[in-house]
């Protein structure tokens, strides 16, 4: 195979390769809420607290891994460490499905977010380019192909847990991280050998990587946190009982949508509003619509304030993640890709904890002033020094 079709291949299987295991994640985490009160043996409000730890504890385990995986996979080859963290994530699926506790599910958890960097792998491997606007693009391509799995796994998996069964919805997700990890390991070039290119853009400083950090911790956890809460916020709504599963899938299906339509818009935005504007503008919209969901009164208008503000809010990550994904290294990759997977954790949690103890208000109003708190660091310029060490 000749080196044109083996960097085309590369291109669009890694980015399939993310769309399968996103999908897959989403497909089992949206039944989650509702398995965890199917099983639980505690009152309503400890309930509400196991699941908040039980969503988010894979993503808060995650975050103290990924650098790890980051700074491994820049000496090593993520290709290898890609498939093989498809394939334990897969077994980890598996456990969740013979989890027959509250403690046993969040053990399977902690244990799949130790081995669930597999998103930093695929930054890693795009990073890998020489040409700055190659790597902007295939950064925006992983992105995107995440997004569109996190649009359709919600609303598949929802209506295969309410048709099949939640333990046989979590196995059939395994399965599907089993084929994504056997797709890396055909289609995926073996990046080991063939080495990270020189950067020519100068090297990016650690107050950037935490600037970009902090900015996708704020606004990611506005797109992670609704997921954990849906129990407890569709009836109020107007959603009955037997159909709030379903709805459930619904709503996180339109703010996948929105999600995907603002990740295929950032590059767009980024070229016709400066940069400095452009986020701190975003970050605020986000977070008012935030606000405005307390408003909704029925399922129909809450869907629509919550499809505009995910489309604020999404072409964040991919436009600051470009500020510095080509001149930092795999550990920086890491670091930064653990904050949108800390968002994961910190969303759920937040919510789930204001809702047991105060009321869904201040959910909404804690989410919008974390967003708001990043806008002066949108607006910061970036500086580069010389003679500052890569990371």
């Amino acid at each position: 195979m000749g080196p044109t079709l083996l960097r085309l291949r590369d291109r669009h299987v890694l980015p399939l390769a993310m769309f399968f295991g996103t999908f897959s994640w989403s497909f089992v985490y949206i039944s989650l809420p509702f398995h965890i009160q199917r099983i639980s043996t505690w009152d309503e409000v400890s309930t509400l607290a196991w699941s908040g730890w039980i969503l988010g504890i894979p993503n808060l385990v995650t975050v103290g891994a990924a650098p790890f995986w980051g700074g491994l996979a820049e000496r090593r080859n993520p290709k290898r460490l890609y498939v093989m963290a498809q394939a334990f994530q897969g077994v980890a699926f598996l456990g969740m499905a013979v989890a027959r506790t509250l403690p046993e599910l969040l053990a399977v958890r902690i244990v799949l977010g130790f081995i669930g960097a597999s998103s930093t792998f695929a930054f890693v491997s795009a990073g890998r380019n020489a040409d700055p606007l190659e790597v902007r693009r295939q950064v925006a391509s992983v992105q995107s192909a995440m997004t569109v799995g996190q649009v359709i796994g919600p609303l598949v998996g929802a209506v295969a847990a309410a048709r099949l069964g939640f333990r046989e919805s979590f196995v059939v997700g395994a399965l599907i991280l089993f084929a994504c990890g056997a797709l890396a390991s055909w289609g995926l070039r073996d990046l080991g050998e063939v080495g990270r290119p020189r950067a020519t853009a100068a090297p990016a400083r650690w107050d950037e990587v935490l600037v970009v950090s902090l900015i996708v911790l704020g606004g990611s956890a506005q797109v992670f946190f609704l997921t954990s809460i849906l129990p407890q916020i569709l009836p109020p709504l107007g959603v009955s009982g037997d159909q709030t599963l379903e709805m459930g899938g619904v709503l996180i299906f339109v703010s996948g949508v929105a999600a995907a339509l603002g990740s295929m818009l950032a590059s767009r935005l980024a070229d016709l509003v400066p940069e400095r504007r452009l986020i701190p503008g975003l970050l605020a919209m986000s977070s008012l619509f935030v606000l405005a969901l307390a408003a909704a009164r029925s399922v129909w208008p809450f869907g629509i304030l919550r499809f505009v503000q995910v489309a604020c809010i999404a072409p964040v990550f991919p436009i600051v993640v470009g500020r510095v994904a080509h001149s930092a290294g795999g550990r920086a990759i890491g670091i930064i890709n653990s904050a949108r997977i800390g968002a994961a954790f910190l969303g759920p949690v937040i919510a789930t904890s204001l809702l047991a103890w105060t009321s869904v208000v201040a959910v909404y109003g804690a989410l919008a002033v974390m967003g708001l708190a990043c806008v002066p660091l949108a607006a910061r310029p970036l500086t580069r020094g010389r003679g500052e060490a890569r990371v």
